[in-house]
């Protein structure tokens, strides 16, 4: 979690790979990935856009991984309608992006990028411009995927009352913020660590 121009978003492009590193390494699962293409690392990614193709109906964005993958066509259909089941939007298959919610939105990137079973999820801000119902929502949405799915979700925002519902650990990115952040640090919740 950080500010607003804390770099959040940039640590994210560069472990997802759309960002190069100038220093130090990439890691996942022991396994150094700092100059492995995006989709050799193994991760799905959630932008703070969604990225949805408005273009496609929300099966094919949902199925648009797997095709890449070249995985067989039945196979892709079953793994759709589970992850489509899982995310509660089964009846909106057929839709195309434009039509839907802020809400259903987010439920389909987060979809299309779990599609592929990826080892690491990282989700951008995917809460950030949902009204308070549907946040809500969406928390115990991604609560039971990390349940029920063996994946290390990195989830970027700016909330303190997200982190501390959602997290494990909480890394707190500073830059440029004053010295004595650390005073507003709470002492209750997940471990946190601070990183400058």
């Amino acid at each position: 979690m950080g500010k607003t121009g804390s770099g959040k978003t940039t640590i994210l492009e560069a472990i997802a790979g759309l960002r190069r590193v100038t220093q130090g390494s990439i890691r996942i699962d022991d396994r150094d990935v700092t100059d492995f293409p995006p989709a050799h690392r193994g991760i799905g990614y959630v932008p703070q856009d969604g990225a949805l193709f408005n273009h496609m109906s929300v099966f094919e964005n949902l199925a648009f991984g797997l095709h890449v993958r070249r995985v067989a066509r039945e196979q892709r259909k079953e793994r759709v309608l589970d992850l489509a089941t899982l995310l509660e939007i089964r009846h909106l298959l057929a839709r195309s992006p434009v039509h839907l919610s802020g809400g259903e939105k987010q439920r389909v990137a987060l979809g299309r990028a779990l599609a592929f079973s990826p080892t690491t999820l990282l989700l951008d801000e995917p809460l950030a411009a949902l009204d308070d119902e549907t946040r809500e929502h969406m928390i115990g949405l991604i609560e039971g995927i990390r349940r029920e799915m063996p994946v290390t979700v990195l989830h970027v925002t700016h909330s303190l009352a997200e982190a501390k519902q959602l997290a494990d650990q909480i890394y707190v990115i500073e830059k440029n913020l004053p010295k004595d952040a650390e005073s507003d640090l709470p002492s209750q919740g997940p471990p946190m660590v601070k990183l400058r």
